[in-house]
């Protein structure tokens, strides 16, 4: 199919000129609306106003252009039908083969910060999608371009077939103008119900409400039905997850390989919203990125993120081994290097102030994966680049938006729940025990229980008010995570006595406190729930350890 004649309509003008000098160059006639012939004009490429085919001028503030039976009926007429020819003919109208347009930009509207609804909706395309979705579904007589990176290749092909679009070409092009059309119309759709969201009654998170000894030790109906408390009840509703689902990404890097060097791998960044997170990341040194380097890096920044005080936490294969906070990023480094120094060779390792000296020294001599960071001290970044060659060096900017959702990819589906964003309220908890918390185990109580929400259960952590000393993670049974969360304790060479302990989810029997506390644990904060619920608590009170119900598990499988 020859091109003759080609409408340009376009917002982004990347390369716009020098695609219609081409077209010129080969014969094809232009039309083209506002700005882009305006642009067109004084960079002296011949070009026809589509108000000049309409008869219309351009009307209310822009809004209607090419909503026009002289414009629509050249892009949708089929060559092939002499019935069209004949129409197109009688009403004087031109034959377009070539659209090129480029939306408004709603999605790069929608991500800066403090947008209205009314700048949202005036960035609605409404002429562009249809005169799209009109050559698209045309495509075997009309080509069209939705993006700048096909100029080159479209400008290619026309340049070496003398001026004409193989079928195949048109096809492709015509796919892609759909996914796109789709991608814009669920970026639209997902912002205003997202909007919505913030006037609904309610919307995805949850609160804590407090519990009682009683409600613990009765209010579960068997020891897999574990009582969920305010979260379950204020979270995210079933009408708070649409019908269809659509998910839209680029791809934004090609990984070394996937979880193993025989599976190929990509990263991809969903294209709504503002990015964070991975989204954001820059590498500034070291060897190409692996999908495992990727998924810790997502454990290890989540678990960052629960801390405004100055945080360093060390992560292996998804589990936090170390985790302490200070008065510097420095100070608390050597004591997440401390809480597991074995298990930090070969892990990810992130703090979330600017990377300085301090820190640098702290793993002299040890190797990690990554090292992430919001910012790095020049002078560290230097070091690092200098002594760990194959470390990879990662800015991550340490900021999580609200009213997230997560999703996760199941053999013949998609899971999707409200991300776990609810922090520990101290008025929300409970003391169970004869004796309450001192002071100072409430502050250690806070700080284990934000890392164990980020092991995998069965989760048990050991931690004083500062470090982490001890982790049992992901086994089938809370007494072998607690046998080994001393047992990594002991190994550190950091002991157990006067520690605290938090458990993602409630005893089922009291086997697993009685571990934890002969290790010399002093208070322990769990959710409750258990039918044994009572006989944990005698346990502790046997031993005049102080215990706290949260009324809501942290699981993380």
């Amino acid at each position: 199919m020859k091109v003759r004649r080609a409408l340009v309509s376009v917002h982004d003008k990347t390369g716009v000129v020098e695609l219609a000098r081409a077209l010129r160059e080969l014969g094809v006639e232009l039309l083209s609306t506002g700005g882009t012939a305006r642009l067109l004009r004084d960079s002296g490429v011949p070009v026809r106003e589509v108000a000049d085919v309409t008869g219309f001028p351009e009307m209310l503030d822009g809004r209607v252009k090419t909503l026009h039976p002289k414009i629509h009926g050249g892009i949708l007429a089929r060559r092939d039908s002499p019935e069209h020819a004949a129409a197109l003919e009688q009403h004087g109208i031109p034959p377009i083969d070539l659209v090129v347009v480029a939306l408004y930009p709603f999605e790069a509207t929608v991500a800066r910060p403090g947008v209205t609804r009314a700048e949202a909706m005036e960035q609605i395309d409404v002429g562009g999608p249809a005169m799209i979705r009109a050559a698209a579904k045309n495509h075997a007589s009309v080509a069209v371009v939705t993006d700048p990176s096909q100029y080159v290749w479209v400008l290619s092909e026309l340049r070496a077939s003398g001026g004409a679009l193989s079928d195949e070409t048109r096809y492709c092009l015509a796919q892609e103008a759909f996914r796109r059309t789709a991608q814009y119309d669920a970026a639209i759709a997902a912002y205003l119900q997202s909007e919505g969201a913030l006037t609904a009654p309610s919307s995805l998170g949850g609160g804590l409400r407090p519990s009682s000894p009683s409600e613990g030790a009765s209010a579960a109906p068997s020891e897999t039905s574990p009582r969920t408390g305010g979260a379950g009840e204020a979270g995210a509703r079933k009408s708070d997850f649409p019908e269809r689902l659509r998910l839209e990404a680029e791809r934004t890097q090609v990984l070394r390989y996937g979880e193993n060097p025989h599976q190929a791998a990509a990263f991809y960044r969903p294209r709504e919203g503002a990015p964070w997170g991975l989204g954001t990341l820059q590498q500034l040194h070291g060897p190409e990125l692996g999908y495992n380097n990727l998924l810790d890096l997502s454990a290890a920044l989540g678990l960052l993120l629960e801390f405004a005080e100055p945080a360093a936490v060390v992560v292996k294969h998804t589990n936090p081994c170390g985790a302490a906070i200070g008065l510097t990023v420095g100070a608390a480094m050597a004591k997440a290097k401390a809480s597991d120094p074995v298990s930090i060779y070969g892990g990810i390792v992130g703090v979330n102030r600017a990377l300085d000296l301090a820190v640098v020294r702290e793993l002299a001599g040890i190797f990690v994966e990554i090292l992430f960071a919001p910012a790095f001290v020049p002078e560290a970044l230097e070091e690092i680049r200098r002594t760990k060659k194959k470390c990879r060096v990662l800015q991550v900017p340490g900021e999580r938006p609200a009213g997230l959702v997560e999703y996760r990819s199941v053999l013949g589906g998609l899971l999707a729940q409200a991300a776990d964003a609810v922090d520990l309220d101290q008025n929300t908890v409970t003391t169970v025990t004869r004796r309450a918390p001192t002071p100072d185990e409430r502050a250690a109580l806070g700080f284990a229980w934000r890392v164990a929400k980020h092991v995998k259960s069965n989760a048990i952590v050991l931690t004083t008010s500062d470090q982490v000393v001890g982790v049992g993670a992901g086994q089938m049974n809370r007494l072998d995570s607690a046998r080994l969360a001393v047992m990594r304790a002991r190994e550190a060479g950091l002991g157990t006595e006067g520690s605290v302990c938090a458990s993602d989810a409630f005893f089922p029997f009291r086997d697993g406190l009685d571990v934890v506390v002969q290790a010399g644990v002093t208070a322990v904060i769990q959710p409750g729930g258990s039918l044994r619920d009572q006989e944990v608590i005698a346990a502790a009170d046997e031993r005049g350890v102080a215990m706290v119900f949260t009324g809501i598990r942290h699981f993380r499988h």
